[in-house]
């Protein structure tokens, strides 16, 4: 027959060579004085020199100008608490920063103590009214005791104010996340979508694992071992490995604790977050490095990990369904391969060749792949046609030949009722993988770009692999001679571009041919 008939991290801190601006540590309360009577920074940094509140200094950083402040603060927006002067450059110069702060750089968190030495020009009445202000002070009034209890209660109502924003941040993330999570749909994905939210919502960005266990026919005695399913750090070489032997012993030996108990451990510096879906799924995260966490951290974790639990119960009935999809699919392929006499190898090497070339030609994995489950069923119109003009071994007759040729509307007429993305391509395929690019194939004659990417991918893969095959019809056609084929047909029956890809990618082409090698049913 004729061609053409066929955890652990340190954290520095570095400020500007500033005498205003010390080097600063994370124990420190961040306080700004914003005054231009150098006299009242050096008398309030005096006076509260050894201050402390909850463990933590002061850490202060001096303004003499509202100019100047601006600059400052918008470099700091972890400020705490700003002593503020009214009357500097203007007579409203504190004034007009009060509303900078609050408007220009939306912070709310910050406590803002003002204090004038001449409270005509700026009406404490009026002030507290009309600008957002925590508290107002005449600078002859202001004792070391009225300074020490003034800072208590700003620096307290600080904390508070921060521990909510960041609780309400936690919980925003935790719907943000907990919705993305839902549209990975593989493992891999998904697990590493895990621990990418799960840094987020702590605000962490340390070495983490995520281990799932899986039960394994070689295990003796009846025991577990874990892979590896994502990673971050100093773990991210370890992605698919098994867990015994490549993380250290110690912390093997917590996380086997955490399967066993089935529960969340945590430690001074790391912790173990267990969780398991109702079909038995069992996973375990790791972190190491950073603070212990507090109740509410804890409390946000056990949220979250409840939404993880839930989204993977759901990805892994997915992936069930889609493996069922999948099975079906080849299945499929390979009856009406083996109804030519053909193994049902051969739409498993198209459908591997169409994904290489989808990949090298930039299309993206989700299409790529979705092209790979839909080429094996190229062919599927196929069972409709006589095994007397299947399977004849001599040359077609021209009106065996227009027989052969309705394999692909019958196979489209089969597949396009379905509202399944992976049969809907299918059905494309089976319809357009005898179009020629120069518009003389069949069934519809379309031409060039008219005729789907998908088929046009399918028509390379399916005749290079037909060409260089034995079939009941003829032998095995040299790679070289189905090479020059190609070549002399890109542009005329086959997408040009297509050809080059697949010519400079023959390698992996000839590998994955290695890997499906032929059986010919008898």
């Amino acid at each position: 027959m004729s061609y053409n008939n066929s955890l652990e991290e340190e954290v520095f801190f570095f400020a500007e060579e500033n005498e205003s601006v010390p080097l600063r540590t994370a124990d420190m309360w961040k306080v700004v004085i914003i005054d231009d009577d150098k006299e009242i920074h050096q008398v309030t940094k005096l006076v509260m020199s050894d201050f402390e509140f909850e463990g933590k200094g002061i850490e202060f950083i001096s303004a003499y100008s509202a100019r100047e402040a601006r600059e400052i603060l918008s470099l700091h927006a972890d400020t705490a608490f700003i002593l503020l002067d009214v009357v500097m450059e203007e007579d409203d110069s504190g004034l007009q920063l009060v509303k900078y702060i609050r408007n220009d750089l939306k912070n709310s968190s910050v406590r803002i103590m003002l204090r004038t030495g001449q409270p005509g020009q700026a009406p404490e009445k009026t002030v507290i009214l009309e600008y957002d202000i925590n508290d107002y002070k005449e600078k002859t009034e202001l004792t070391s005791q009225k300074l020490f209890t003034m800072f208590v209660s700003a620096l307290r109502a600080y904390r508070d104010i921060t521990v909510i924003e960041k609780n309400k941040i936690g919980l925003e993330e935790i719907i943000k996340s907990s919705a993305s999570l839902f549209e990975l749909q593989s493992l891999g994905k998904f697990s590493s979508g895990v621990l990418l939210q799960l840094t987020s919502i702590l605000n962490l960005h340390k070495n983490a694992l995520h281990v799932g266990s899986i039960s394994s026919f070689a295990a003796t005695k009846g025991e577990q071992d874990f892979i590896i399913m994502a990673a971050t750090g100093e773990y991210s070489g370890l992605v698919g490995e098994r867990a015994h032997g490549t993380i250290p012993v110690a912390a093997m030996q917590e996380m086997q604790q955490a399967f066993e108990r089935k529960r969340s451990e945590f430690y001074d510096s790391h912790f173990i977050i267990y969780f398991e879906s109702k079909s038995g799924s069992e996973n375990v995260i790791y972190f190491r490095g950073g603070a212990p966490l507090s109740e509410w951290d804890r409390y946000l974790i056990e949220i979250y990990c409840a939404n993880v639990s839930v989204a993977f119960e759901n990805l892994y009935l997915n992936e069930e369904v889609v493996n069922t999809q999948k099975e079906i699919i080849f299945t499929m392929g390979e009856i009406a391969e083996t109804r030519s006499r053909e193994t049902g190898n051969h739409v498993k090497r198209v459908a591997e060749y169409s994904k290489l070339l989808a990949l090298r030609l930039g299309l993206p994995e989700k299409e790529a792949e979705l092209l790979r489950l839909a080429s094996p069923m190229h062919d599927v119109g196929k069972v409709g046609i006589p095994d007397s003009v299947l399977n004849k071994p001599g040359k077609l007759t021209p009106e065996e030949f227009e027989l052969i040729k309705t394999h692909t509307t019958m196979g489209f007429s089969m597949l396009n009722h379905s509202k399944k993305e992976i049969i809907l391509t299918a059905a494309i395929i089976a319809l357009e993988h005898h179009e020629r690019y120069d518009g003389t194939g069949y069934p519809n004659k379309l031409k060039g770009e008219e005729i789907h990417i998908f088929s046009r991918i399918t028509a390379v893969a399916d005749v290079f692999d037909a060409l260089c095959s034995d079939r009941v019809y003829k032998k095995a056609w040299p790679i070289e001679e189905v090479v020059a084929l190609l070549r002399s047909e890109s542009g005329k029956h086959f997408d040009p571009n297509v050809v080059d890809i697949f010519l400079e990618h023959l390698d992996e082409v000839l590998e994955i041919k290695a890997d499906y090698a032929d059986r010919i049913i008898s």
